[in-house]
């Protein structure tokens, strides 16, 4: 009767164990165990697109399962990182988060997420420097050159961004802050249109990621000014940053992928090792190189560190100049 109780207990107990979930350490390790979705708030071909297919295409090969890429374009990226907050915290759905983003945060109003507390930072891909470029007709060689001219014929220079609340639309009105200059707005729908006003002298400055402008600067269709980040980029080498002459100016393009809150920190760890894998993988380091981007590797932490100092930063801008979606 004893022995016959007792296998009744051992047999309930055994029941238990097998109910009981994995924990979240047992869930790091096995994960990824099915396709992942790669979230991209644009649309194909573009920069965003591309960086998440590249890092896409590594983490297949790095981890052993398909991560699928998937655009979800619309509202300054917003649609897409609405798709990721509101899914599942299990690692199968991560977000190519771009500066973008952080700016949108300001951008649009009445947002169902906030962006630094709904999502989980994961790694940084990388950063891409923007151009100051000018059209040749532009009496001005250097920076300080632009202020003194544009000072001069305040509201008279024509500012083409490639839209309103982009990327470089903000680098450029940050540069208006920060210079006191006053310069009118000029929004097309995509950079070609813009490029294409510049090269013909309808706009007289524009702000645009260096994979678009930089083969223009060098056929001498347009004269740069001055990249956008801290130091100079090996792209341009004889190009200054605008820091050199506004301190503390940087107005980069950054990548990186993030996940919904409460995403197990062991599933993030591995992914944040295979990315920063990926990021010193030298075939990988060359094929960024070929789109001017440099590697942003680090930790979580650090990427969470520049997603909210980026927030902070768009948001003072925002408010400032009171921009608003068209």
């Amino acid at each position: 009767m004893v022995i016959a109780r007792r296998r009744i207990l051992f047999s309930i107990a055994g029941m238990t164990v097998a109910v009981v979930p994995a924990s979240p350490m047992a869930r790091a390790q096995s994960w990824p165990a099915r396709p992942v979705r790669l979230i991209v708030g644009f649309t194909p071909g573009g920069p965003t697109d591309i960086l998440a297919r590249l890092m896409g295409q590594w983490l297949t090969e790095r981890l052993g399962q398909t991560f699928v890429v998937e655009n979800r374009p619309g509202a300054g990226s917003n649609i897409g990182t609405e798709a990721v907050v509101s899914s599942a915290p299990d690692g199968y759905t991560l977000l190519l988060i771009s500066t973008s983003a952080a700016i949108s945060a300001t951008f649009y109003d009445k947002l169902s997420f906030n962006l630094v507390r709904d999502l989980a930072p994961v790694a940084g891909i990388a950063r891409v420097p923007m151009v100051m470029v000018v059209n040749p007709s532009v009496p001005a060689r250097t920076v300080a050159e632009f202020i003194a001219y544009a000072k001069e014929n305040p509201g008279k220079v024509n500012m083409a961004s490639v839209g309103n609340g982009t990327t470089p639309h903000m680098a450029g009105e940050l540069f208006k802050m920060m210079a006191g200059v006053d310069m009118l707005h000029v929004p097309y729908r995509g950079g070609a249109p813009a490029l294409t006003d510049l090269i013909g002298a309808r706009a007289q400055v524009l702000f645009e990621g260096m994979p678009s402008v930089v083969e223009h600067v060098r056929l001498g269709r347009l004269r740069a000014l001055a990249v956008t980040t801290r130091s100079r980029s090996q792209v341009l080498p004889d190009v200054p940053s605008l820091a050199e002459f506004l301190p503390d100016y940087e107005a980069s393009v950054w990548f990186g992928i993030a996940a919904p809150r409460n995403t197990p920190s062991g599933i993030v760890e591995v992914a944040n090792r295979a990315i920063n894998a990926g990021l010193a993988d030298p075939s990988l380091k060359g094929r960024l190189g070929d789109l001017g981007a440099t590697a942003l590797p680090g930790s979580s932490a650090e990427f969470g560190a520049l997603i909210s100092h980026e927030t902070e930063k768009w948001a003072k801008v925002v408010r400032a100049t009171s921009l608003r979606p068209e």
